[in-house]
């Protein structure tokens, strides 16, 4: 086969991983990987797994970027690729108006990934349009039927996102070599006791609960540290800017580290006590939690969306009411007193599945 993924950028985030990882399966299976995307950190990194990147700005949401439709023809027609996949919605508007005017007989198949709960309106419904639709957590799946009644059941295909338990083994410890740089950088951090956060700075993320979690724990639980790991976009600088105006006015801006983001974010999961997932809306699926529980930790997740499909089956306990401070609170307490061991991976959360299940996805179009 001949795939073409297509993003809007290769920078960081779930969605960027999964391209990598189902780009890196194909060229081992034998296939060949392309990607479009306006690129980013992450095409080193593709390049060397045997794909090969195509640059074009289909990143951004404006009436500009329909110039790209008519590139993106002559690209199909040159390529020929078997497979078109859509993984996010300003390249998928452009992909399917390029794709729809190909010949019906010879044109590539096209699915999409619902990779979020995105809003719902007509510029969404483009992620409907894939012959197969591949939802990333059974509450996507019920969240496209439910707002989306012109697609069939039978359209969409759960395929959770998976974890490596060669990378995220139970009881993964850093290299002496990393923790002489961590001490060396973070001395303050040494006899603390973390808590950690990790996702993106952006408003539904959480962290102004996790801050305010940092301050109900000040003065009973003095040797605890707040770790907020996550990229700042741009566009999200004052956001952080809020942050920090509320951890000092919390008077923790002493107890709270902004890391921004990190290439070792399994390390500093692996020297923490608790992890967090806190988002006010529902995450799709929530890599990071999953990667958590698979080294052994205990992780504490609002309970809703992805997240919460992961948590049900591997520690239900460490579910908590989204906006329940208290529980929280009294959860982290817990923990902390007695942190409970998560159960093991289930297949359908492992990376293996994953891909096996995105070839098959892919063969069962062609056929």
């Amino acid at each position: 086969m001949k795939v073409l993924q297509i993003l809007p950028e290769l920078n960081s985030g779930g969605v960027e991983r999964g391209t990598l990882e189902v780009s890196r399966h194909l060229v081992s299976c034998g296939h060949q990987s392309l990607v479009v995307s306006h690129g980013g950190r992450l095409v080193p990194s593709l390049q060397n797994d045997g794909g090969i990147h195509i640059a074009m700005p289909v990143h951004k949401k404006r009436l500009g970027s329909l110039r790209q439709v008519g590139m993106l023809r002559e690209l199909f027609h040159k390529e020929k690729p078997d497979i078109i996949h859509a993984r996010s919605r300003v390249p998928a508007w452009l992909a399917w108006l390029a794709w729809r005017k190909l010949d019906q007989h010879n044109r590539p198949r096209f699915l999409t990934t619902f990779h979020g709960f995105y809003s719902v309106n007509f510029y969404s419904k483009i992620m409907t349009r894939g012959e197969k639709i591949i939802a990333v957590s059974n509450s996507v799946k019920e969240f496209i039927l439910r707002n989306y009644p012109s697609v069939r059941e039978e359209q969409i295909v759960v395929i959770h996102r998976g974890v490596d338990p060669r990378h995220f083994p139970c009881g993964f410890q850093p290299d002496p070599a990393w923790f002489a740089t961590w001490r060396h950088d973070f001395p303050a951090l040494q006899d603390k006791q973390l808590l950690l956060m990790p996702g993106r700075i952006t408003r539904w993320k959480g962290q102004q609960d996790f801050l305010k979690l940092i301050a109900a724990l000040r003065d009973s639980h003095p040797e605890i540290h707040g770790i907020i790991v996550g990229e700042v976009h741009p566009r999200k600088q004052e956001f952080l800017g809020e942050l920090l105006k509320l951890a000092k006015s919390l008077g923790i801006d002493d107890r709270v580290t902004f890391l921004g983001h990190r290439d070792d974010l399994r390390e500093w999961m692996a020297v923490s006590r608790i992890v967090y997932s806190l988002s006010r809306d529902p995450e799709a699926f929530g890599r990071v939690s999953l990667e958590a529980m698979a080294m052994g930790l205990p992780v504490i997740a609002t309970n809703h969306g992805g997240v919460a499909e992961q948590l049900a089956l591997m520690l239900p306990q460490g579910l908590v009411p989204q906006g329940n401070q208290q529980a929280l609170l009294e959860k982290t307490r817990a923990f902390l007193l007695d942190p409970p061991v998560p159960a093991q991976v289930p297949d359908c959360f492992l990376l293996q599945s994953m891909l096996d299940s995105t070839l098959a996805t892919y063969q069962c179009l062609l056929s």
